[in-house]
């Protein structure tokens, strides 16, 4: 069994991207995408000098694949990689919980978080109970994308009405920008995706499960410093090599790694062959980062 701790559905970048997943037909468009480049080469480590010019294009060809994220596209990469679920996050307002709640109506492989749209004042706990009720396994944060801090005020309100319902809350790790031209100043905040805001989050919710997400992308060595010493903390193991996986098992342990691919921003071959190649033909300890991980933290 596999299941993807990491995954999207929709279009997470704009307002309606809810709309998309139940869409049919929808191809990728052409465009130069580095990072199937990245993803032939299990995501080796790359040069500054060489990764920091190529930052535009990885966001180019990353928008193209954010645009094929339907259900449909989804189920035949999840036959076609052999995975059995994944954790489907929305970002609110973009991709709500509810777009994810009909899609998981439509497909029981999709296993639906929640979130919560910062651009208005609602009840918080009563929505965020009102989703678990319905079936949400846990609470996604982006900071970027929602511009909001890790350690703000109002993030610590959502944790705290979250926390009783003993489900993980999955952040966001790593700075990263997803839009180009003048949308860069008006839609993220790239700054927020900083680690040690992720600190802040988790010592003041010891008793929270907590997923950084990426296990930091290019942060990774910020994620192990500053988040492993910290036993309520997990790691998903998206856009990460072989050898920094060894690493973060090290430093987490076995039982606190998860599988994830990002889909459709990444794809879920690469990641399984990652996965594989750090384990090193281990096979308990692949079926603890495939499922047995997920399955007890999403309480299936």
């Amino acid at each position: 069994m596999i299941i993807d701790s990491h995954g999207h559905l929709g279009n997470i970048l704009y307002p309606g991207g809810g709309e998309l997943i139940f869409r049919k037909g929808v191809k990728k468009r052409f465009v130069i995408d580095i990072a199937s480049l990245s993803e032939w080469r299990l995501h080796a480590e790359m040069p500054d000098f060489l990764l920091s010019p190529l930052m535009g294009l990885l966001a180019r060809g990353e928008q193209a694949r954010n645009e094929t994220a339907t259900l449909e596209n989804l189920r035949k990469s999840m036959d076609q990689a052999g995975v059995d679920r994944m954790v489907c996050l929305p970002v609110p307002p973009n991709v709500t919980f509810e777009d994810l709640r009909q899609a998981a109506e439509l497909d029981e492989g999709v296993i639906p978080f929640t979130g919560v749209d910062f651009t208005r004042a609602d009840d918080v706990q009563a929505a965020l109970d009102a989703d678990v009720a319905v079936g949400a396994r846990g609470l996604k944060l982006h900071p970027i994308l929602q511009k909001q801090p890790l350690n703000s005020k109002r993030t610590f309100e959502v944790v705290e009405a979250f926390a009783p319902h003993g489900l993980p809350v999955l952040f966001h790790a790593g700075e990263f920008s997803y839009y180009l031209g003048e949308e860069k100043n008006r839609n993220e905040e790239p700054s927020n995706g900083a680690i040690h805001f992720g600190r802040d989050l988790v010592a003041a919710f010891p008793k929270v499960a907590f997923i950084a997400g990426h296990a930091g992308m290019f942060q990774v060595d910020d994620v192990m410093a500053m988040l492993g010493g910290f036993s309520n903390v997990y790691v998903d193991l998206t856009f990460q090599n072989p050898g920094k996986v060894r690493q973060l098992i090290d430093v987490f342990g076995p039982e606190r790694v998860l599988y994830g691919s990002d889909w459709p921003w990444g794809n879920h071959m690469p990641a399984i062959k990652i996965v594989r190649k750090a384990c090193k033909g281990d096979k308990t300890l692949e079926n603890l980062i495939f499922h047995e991980n997920a399955t007890r933290l999403l309480k299936l």
